[in-house]
């Protein structure tokens, strides 16, 4: 049997259907937007099917019949009337600087003015919005559909860059306020984005809007869950398989590993990134796709400008309040962690009415430790891997000399800016190490009997790490011996390495370490 072409970096419904790409079915979902209400919000990370999404809203609008035949929407909509859509996409640019913004939106302009008229040409953006609004109604006799995609790209490019980002702020508030002002004119509005810059920021104005980002009831609007894997991806499971020389049922079990586990919801069912899963059933091999698109540094900035312990990355914990709306004034990166996909939603306390947050698979949490090993340590990326591999390789083969020399090569020339909360610096690169090395030997940071700042593990070695910060190594070493640290280690033939090294402030570095 022939397989469908799978639609990797396709996001125009019309080109999908038209060249015969496999699509996975969303239509009713669709419909259901478009029929029982008229303004929408949705957040979902890069790259999980937003401005698809929007594409095939846009051929909805158009009454393009014959491009959802035998889709379930064939069987929901019986009118199929044509709208005037005014689309507009702010993932095409790169707003580096204050120019960009309005660039961008005086193009649309022009393109739509030439449609329906432009006598207020020489107006600020969000008059010339309006206006083109109000003439697509009155010249076409029917109410407007207005699609915004990645809303946000501009203001998430800003940050740390409070002018630019105010700049921004102002240019868009102003200009998605003609949502509102016209609200007479319009039969149906969705903005789409990574995150919800909520308070003072451009959503403080539009309180008509609808956000589904954490409804129930359009959890699946978006993403790929099991039932439709298994579905629609059925031969190109058994062609994996065969190219993998694997069983059906290993290939499902890896690919939930890597790429499943996303909720927006608490207690429903999880969602693959279709981006990954699209890209692995096309390559016939297991990657890092989703990461390989490129991981945005705005995350790393927010994670290191407030000083962010990223051990509590792993079992996070946030309010509705928190994780809907990213306050360009707080002090939380943890909003727009979880908007950008890197943490989800893990489950729910109904008392206290928050949310344990986590990674929602592998791609995600070993990509993300990849990704920040260079910002926090003294390596570049290509350097990274080899040093993970040659890291792996001393433990391995019970050298922890060479490792320790090695992890000391982490911290040489690491920036003063980056270690002003010396402390949290240094245990967050032994966090991200731990994170990493856990893939090939078994890797913790804590244990029962206290917090022990690294263990590690392989058959033949056990090393326990203790560290302090302007103490001894000796000192160190004495807290494995009073707090037992090395007890639930002895038994077996395993050798235990125990290990305690101090780091020096002045130096930003480790300074001595004494192994036993």
């Amino acid at each position: 049997m022939a397989l469908l072409n799978l639609p990797i970096g396709i996001q125009n419904f019309e080109s999908l259907r038209k060249d015969g790409y496999l699509y996975v079915d969303k239509t009713a979902q669709v419909y259901k937007l478009a029929t029982t209400g008229r303004y929408y919000f949705l957040s979902r990370p890069r790259r999980f099917g937003k401005s698809l999404l929007l594409s095939t809203l846009h051929a909805y609008f158009e009454g393009k019949r014959e491009l959802f035949e035998g889709l379930a929407i064939s069987a929901l909509e019986q009118k199929w009337e044509t709208y005037p859509i005014l689309h507009l996409d702010l993932n095409t640019r790169n707003y580096k600087d204050a120019d960009a913004l309005p660039g961008i939106l005086n193009e649309y302009l022009e393109k739509w003015e030439a449609v329906y008229g432009d006598e207020k040409k020489d107006r600020v953006l969000e008059e010339r919005f309006t206006y083109v609004i109000e003439q697509a109604f009155v010249r076409t006799g029917r109410r407007v559909v207005i699609l915004i995609d990645e809303y946000d790209k501009p203001m998430l490019q800003a940050i740390g860059n409070e002018p630019l980002q105010e700049a921004y702020r102002n240019t868009l508030k102003a200009f998605y306020g003609a949502l509102k002002s016209g609200d007479q004119y319009i039969r149906f509005a969705m903005l789409t984005g990574v995150t919800k810059f909520g308070k003072v920021s451009v959503f403080s104005d539009l309180n008509n809007l609808k956000d589904i980002s954490m409804r129930k009831d359009y959890h699946e609007i978006c993403g790929i869950t099991e039932h439709e894997l298994l579905e629609n991806f059925q031969p190109y499971v058994f062609r994996m398989a065969d190219e993998l020389d694997m069983s059906a049922e290993e290939v499902l079990q890896k690919l939930a590993r890597l790429y499943d586990g996303y909720h927006f919801v608490p207690d429903s069912p999880g969602l693959y990134n279709p981006f990954s899963v699209l890209n692995a059933f096309d390559a016939n091999a297991f990657g890092s796709y989703w990461f390989a698109t490129g991981t945005p540094t705005y995350l790393v900035k927010l994670l290191q400008l407030h000083n962010y312990s990223l051990e509590r990355m792993s079992n996070e914990y946030a309010t509705e309040d928190i994780l809907n709306s990213v306050d360009v004034a707080s002090t939380n990166p943890i909003p727009v962690i979880y908007q950008s996909g890197y943490l989800t939603i893990k489950g729910y306390e109904p008392e206290f009415r928050t949310y344990r947050l986590g990674f929602p698979n592998e791609e995600v949490e070993d990509g993300f430790f990849r990704f920040l090993l260079p910002f926090y340590a003294s390596v570049d990326k290509v350097e990274a891997p080899f040093h993970i591999q040659k890291f792996v390789e001393e433990i391995r083969a019970g050298q922890p000399e060479s490792f320790l020399t090695r992890l000391k090569c982490f911290f040489a020339d690491t920036p003063y800016e980056l270690v002003r909360e010396r402390e949290n610096h240094y245990q967050n690169v032994l966090f991200i190490l731990c994170k990493l090395l856990g893939v090939y030997v078994r890797a913790e940071y804590r244990t029962s009997q206290g917090r022990i700042d690294m263990v590690l593990q392989t058959k033949e070695y056990t090393y326990i790490i203790e560290c302090k910060l302007d103490g001894t190594a000796e000192q160190a070493l004495q807290q494995i011996s009073d707090k037992s640290y090395a007890l639930p280690f002895g038994a077996g033939d395993t050798k235990v390495f125990r290990i305690g090294l101090n780091f020096s402030s002045e130096t930003r570095n480790i300074e001595r370490w004494i192994i036993e």
